[in-house]
């Protein structure tokens, strides 16, 4: 038996040569265990190259949000937002609630880049000012704009507030994460300028919204007058453990493992004296970044329930476009998917024609 063995530095190519005469004259050429041992230690170095490469990959999915600015690993401002604040106003010369007493204020959140969304709402369902008798307003609610060209975004939000006069402002970052300060700030406007107002509805600005069947609804004896919120609500919704959800909310924040019962951000009605009640329970509880959710924490507190509409086709939050006639006659507020699709709602809306009764017909968009 002989050993033939070659230098490690020219290819690793370690082998133990076993010469075994047979018939033939075959030789066998069998792995040294050196071989194999390096060949181990070579895998599992990979195994563990790629475990790390997804633990980083896994930590930088949870340091950095949507829009890939830095929030600290599992801190508590990840899940909280800074509010109360002393935010300046920046726009607020509105005459609602001012000089008129709407009996419904339509309250609209939206981003400062969003005017296409504005004008569309302008010339569709927030054109409605008389309705059934009732007085109706629509606002815009904004935050400072971000990204590029900022002085030149605000400069025009100034000269489009100066023509229409229906969006306040105030001093803090537009964006998701902010979306429960922009819907407390909207508290505080109201309690401060709306006293006299019946109802407010807050609605996202990608919404349809038959402001006839909602002043229908309000004007029902049957409708309570006080302590009173509806929407589409979300009852027994569970707090999301996984990390990689948008909704994120770990125990350190919420122990709980449902939320309480809370009406849909995308489109919820109150009467006016719960904005009030909500802002004077509110220093109890630490706001979390998920609006809706929140809210319905401070009812919880104030030991009000949500109230459900009394049919759950009022408010569609995944409709299944186009829409019927007769969904169209019914409901309250549903999700679009773009100005175009709202404006081809309204129309068929405003079309005395458009009922129950006659043949459903497909628009396409």
């Amino acid at each position: 038996m002989q050993f033939i063995m070659e230098k490690p530095r020219k290819a690793l190519r370690i082998v133990r040569t076993i010469r075994r005469k047979s018939e033939g004259g075959v030789y066998k050429m069998l792995p040294s265990p050196r071989l194999l041992m390096w060949k181990g230690r070579k895998r599992a170095k990979h195994i563990f190259l790629g475990i790390l490469a997804l633990v980083v990959i896994y930590v930088l999915f949870l340091t950095f949000d949507g829009r890939l600015t830095f929030q600290p690993y599992m801190s508590t401002t990840t899940f909280y937002v800074a509010y109360p604040g002393n935010y300046t106003i920046i726009m607020d010369n509105t005459p609602v609630c001012r000089t008129r007493n709407p009996f419904l204020v339509l309250m609209v959140p939206v981003a400062p880049r969003g005017v296409k969304f504005r004008h569309t709402i302008r010339r569709t369902w927030g054109s409605e000012r008389t309705v059934l008798g009732q007085r109706v307003d629509t606002i815009f609610l904004l935050g400072l704009p971000s990204g590029e060209e900022t002085e030149q975004q605000q400069e025009l939000l100034f000269w489009e507030n100066e023509q229409y006069q229906d969006m306040i402002q105030s001093g803090f970052l537009d964006s998701y994460r902010n979306l429960t300060i922009k819907t407390m700030f909207m508290l505080e406007w109201l309690v401060k300028n709306c006293k006299n107002t019946s109802y407010v509805m807050k609605i996202d600005s990608d919404m349809l919204l038959h402001v006839p069947n909602l002043v229908k609804l309000l004007l029902d004896p049957i409708t309570p007058k006080h302590n009173y919120m509806s929407g589409l609500v979300w009852w027994h919704s569970q707090v999301l453990r996984n990390p990689f959800n948008k909704f994120y909310m770990p125990r350190h924040v919420i122990a709980e493992p449902e939320y309480p019962p809370y009406p849909l951000g995308m489109a919820y009605v109150m009467s006016m004296d719960l904005p009030e009640k909500i802002l004077s329970i509110s220093t109890e509880i630490k706001p979390i970044y998920i609006e809706d959710a929140y809210l319905g924490m401070c009812l919880q507190h104030l030991g009000i329930f949500p109230t459900d509409p009394p049919d759950t086709d009022l408010y569609i939050v995944k409709p299944v476009h186009p829409l019927s006639n007769c969904s169209l006659t019914k409901v309250i507020a549903v999700t679009t998917t773009g100005i175009d699709l709202m404006n081809i709602y309204w129309a068929r809306i405003q079309d005395s024609e458009t009922t129950c009764n006659l043949t459903y017909y497909y628009y396409y968009y």
